[in-house]
C-alpha cells in the first residue's frame, strides 16, 4: 500500500511500532479495530486476527495487545491533528475521513441536542476502515450495463451482503462511465456520497479516482443530494450507495422521471431478499431497475453470483 506509512502515523506511538513491524500485505488489510480494555483486532484477507505485542497474528484474544484509554486518546489526537473540535461536523456523523480515503469510525458517549447528535465525547472505540480502489473490477459487468440501442447505460442495482465489494464495484463503474469506455463515450456522473465511502473526500478532494466527469456531494443525505444534483449539475447518471428509505424512493422516482440514469447499491443476498423489503420490493415490482448485479464472497470478495434483467431473468454467470 502506497500510503502505509501515512496511515500508521495516525496511531499512538506504541501501536505504531507494532503495526510497522507487522509482516502482512497492507493491500489486503481491511480493518483495524481499537476498543478500550480489549485486544487489538485486524481484519486481514477477510479473516479476524488479534495482534500481539511482538507484532504477530494470533487467534487467541488473550494474546492480543490490550488497548488502553491512553492508546485511544493518543490515536484520536493524531487523527485530528490535536484539534478534535475542527472535526465537529464529522463527529456528528460518527466518522472522520483522512488523507488516503481511509474512514475512521468512532463510538463513545453521544451528546444529544434537540433530538440530534451534537457530538461524541469519551471516545472509546475506533474502527479504521482502509480504502482500497480496484481499478478494472467492473470490466466483467460493464458490457451488460450498456444499452447499445439508446447509447446509454441501464438503471442498475448492485445487491450484496456487507463486505462483499459492492462499493468497490460501484466506484469502478462510476470511474469507467465518467472517463468513457469501449462501449460509450464519457458521461457526466453525479455522486451522492453520504458516508464518504465512494469518493472518500478529504478536505473536499476525492481520494479515490471517480473519473474526469464526476461531481460529488460529500456527507450529504442521499434523497436530498439526488435532488440537488439534478437541479445544479445536470448529470446524465446519478450514483448512490445503500438505498432503502421512503425518502430514497421518492428521490429515485424523480431522478428517473428527469431522464437521468441511476446506479445504486443495497444490502441483500438475492432478488427474493430484496422483494421482501417494503420500499425495495416496490422498486422491483415496478421494474424501475433494468439490471441487477448480485455479489457474494463465496469465492472471494466481489464474486459475481449473477446479472439479471428487469424481469429477474439471468443474463450472465
Amino acid at each position: 500500500m502506497k500510503s502505509k506509512d501515512e496511515l500508521i502515523k495516525i496511531f499512538s506511538l506504541k501501536l505504531r511500532r507494532i503495526l510497522e513491524s507487522l509482516q502482512i500485505d497492507f493491500d489486503n488489510l481491511q480493518e483495524i479495530r481499537l476498543r478500550i480494555n480489549c485486544p487489538l483486532i485486524i481484519n486481514y484477507r477477510n479473516r479476524e486476527y488479534f495482534v500481539t505485542e511482538d507484532a504477530s497474528l494470533a487467534s487467541d484474544p488473550a494474546q492480543g495487545v490490550l488497548i488502553t484509554k491512553k492508546e485511544i486518546d493518543e490515536t484520536m489526537e493524531y487523527i485530528s491533528n490535536y484539534s478534535l473540535y475542527a472535526f465537529e461536523e464529522e463527529l456528528r456523523q460518527g466518522f472522520i475521513t483522512i488523507s488516503g480515503g481511509h474512514r475512521i469510525g468512532i463510538a463513545g458517549k453521544t451528546v444529544i441536542q434537540e433530538n440530534n447528535v451534537k457530538t461524541i465525547k469519551h471516545i472509546s472505540f475506533i474502527n479504521v476502515r482502509l480504502a482500497h480502489q480496484i481499478k478494472g473490477c467492473a470490466d466483467k459487468v460493464l458490457p451488460y450495463l450498456i444499452d447499445g440501442k439508446n447509447r446509454c447505460i441501464y438503471h442498475t442495482l448492485i445487491i450484496s451482503p456487507p463486505k462483499c465489494g459492492k462499493t468497490t464495484l460501484l466506484r469502478d463503474i462510476i470511474r469507467q462511465i465518467s472517463n468513457g469506455n469501449p462501449y460509450l463515450p464519457g458521461m457526466n456522473v453525479g455522486v451522492v456520497d453520504e458516508r464518504s465511502e465512494i469518493g472518500a473526500c478529504y478536505m473536499g478532494v476525492p481520494q479515490n479516482e471517480l473519473g474526469i466527469r464526476t461531481d460529488i456531494l460529500d456527507c450529504c443525505p442521499k434523497a436530498r443530494g439526488m435532488m440537488m444534483l439534478i437541479r445544479s449539475m445536470s448529470p446524465q447518471v446519478i450514483a448512490v450507495d445503500e438505498i432503502g428509505s421512503n425518502e430514497d424512493l421518492e428521490a429515485i422516482n424523480h431522478v428517473i422521471n428527469c431522464g437521468c440514469k441511476l446506479i445504486a447499491t443495497v444490502h441483500g443476498s438475492s432478488l427474493e431478499d430484496i422483494k421482501s423489503k417494503p420500499v425495495l420490493g416496490e422498486l422491483l415490482q415496478n421494474r424501475v431497475f433494468e439490471r441487477y448485479i448480485i455479489l457474494s464472497n463465496i469465492k472471494g470478495i466481489g464474486h459475481i453470483e449473477g446479472i439479471y434483467d428487469a424481469a429477474g431473468s439471468r443474463i450472465s454467470v
